[in-house]
């Protein structure tokens, strides 16, 4: 019999660092131990009231596929109601520079799809959200990292990023605010990666799916889009999501944007080999958008309030960080040498009044080799009489790790 093998694309298959403790914490959840899940950014907020009550009443006769790039309807209502306040005196954003994704995450890989072939390579800065190494897996592509540090608040040096294009960059991914470090690029940074980008010949990939999320800002602010910076208009895509802006991880609704209407294309015919976005997800999506703006002003205030307890609990225990300037998470060093062997052990072996903790080892955020081994990322999602339990947690188990 003829043995039969996966695909290298299979078998060499990355892992998602954020995910790889599940089976452990489930474990311990099975054994009857309460685990608090800082590893994952799935927020207790509660979804806004529209974005239930339109699913609940939903009423069709036939549950049929939406258009492949989305409903008009919802397009148009992301274009006037939302993105005008984003754009700020740049063009305006019309329904056809947007195409409905399912989630954020498809349509990252939708953006990174278009505008790459095999052997190519995309620039990040690392640490970076993990999954712009899945899909450069994923699509045979390569991440070309450039390192941010915390003695420099993880500040992006446009320089290094200028310094690390070669003949086989097409592309700058970053996200605004970022994931994991929490960094808030400001305009006239943007101005000068837009600036690299043009001089190179290169795609410029926002993430922005935290956009709401700055915390050193007037109550209502939005970090700078790539939408507004002069000169972004042909190289620019904006990814975006319902996911963390309306505490709506399960609705898997996102949406690419751009005004380079090739790009589009690709991204409708990637869309049309998936067939369609989710029909009654949309419906959600176009209720999410009546959602009053101080909806956000109080979410805002309840994550800083959280970053907050984290960073001063973490200070109390002798760990000191990066401040976050926004979304809701933060990197953290811990006096381990092997951050994702203390993260493993902690879930599976310690408790502490039947509690334990489950955070997301940071190594896996890296390309460079050996960078981020001692440390991880926590994700602000719990509320904070909680958080402080959280703190308790890792302080004893950090001692009791190191009495071992």
């Amino acid at each position: 019999m003829t043995t039969m093998t996966l695909s290298r694309r299979g078998q060499e298959a990355p892992a998602s660092p954020i995910r790889a403790l599940a089976s452990l914490a489930r474990q311990a959840q099975d054994s009857g131990t309460t685990v608090h899940y800082m590893n994952i950014g799935q927020p207790d907020i509660e979804t806004p009231r529209g974005m239930i009550e339109a699913i609940q009443h939903f009423d069709a006769k036939v549950l049929a596929y939406a258009p492949s790039d989305g409903f008009v309807e919802y397009r148009e209502a992301l274009a006037s109601k939302y993105y005008s306040d984003v754009v700020e005196d740049q063009p305006p954003i019309t329904q056809d520079d947007i195409v409905i994704t399912v989630g954020g995450s498809e349509a990252l890989l939708f953006a990174m799809a278009a505008v790459t072939d095999p052997g190519d390579e995309i620039i990040v800065c690392e640490p970076y959200y993990t999954n712009y190494s899945g899909y450069a897996h994923m699509l045979g592509i390569d991440i070309a990292p450039v390192t941010s540090r915390p003695n420099d608040g993880y500040r992006i040096d446009p320089a290094k990023i200028e310094a690390g294009i070669t003949g086989k960059t097409r592309a700058l991914i970053l996200p605004n605010p970022g994931n994991p470090t929490g960094l808030v690029l400001a305009k006239e940074e943007l101005e000068a990666l837009v600036r690299i980008c043009q001089k190179h010949g290169l795609f410029f990939i926002a993430d922005e799916v935290y956009r709401e999320f700055v915390y050193n800002a007037p109550a209502g602010s939005l970090a700078p889009s790539l939408l507004a910076i002069p000169g972004a208009e042909d190289l620019g895509i904006v990814i975006d999501s319902t996911s963390k802006r309306y505490s709506a991880c399960g609705a898997r609704m996102g949406w690419l944007v751009t005004r380079n209407r090739e790009v589009r294309r690709a991204a409708l015919h990637f869309g049309q080999a998936r067939l369609s976005p989710g029909t009654v997800a949309q419906v959600a999506g176009m209720a999410a958008l009546d959602t009053p703006k101080d909806y956000f002003i109080k979410v805002v205030e309840e994550y800083k309030a959280r970053r907050d307890t984290l960073v001063s609990g973490l200070k109390r225990i002798g760990i000191d960080v990066v401040v976050p300037e926004g979304a809701f998470y933060l990197a953290v060093p811990l006096p381990v040498e092997d951050a994702e062997d203390f993260a493993q052990w902690l879930v599976r072996d310690f408790r502490l009044d039947g509690e334990t903790l489950c955070m997301a080892p940071l190594a896996g955020f890296y390309s460079s080799p050996e960078m981020g081994r001692s440390e991880v990322r926590l994700a602000y999602v719990l509320e904070k009489n909680i958080i402080e339990r959280c703190i308790n947690i890792l302080e004893a188990g950090l001692k009791a790790y190191h009495d071992r």
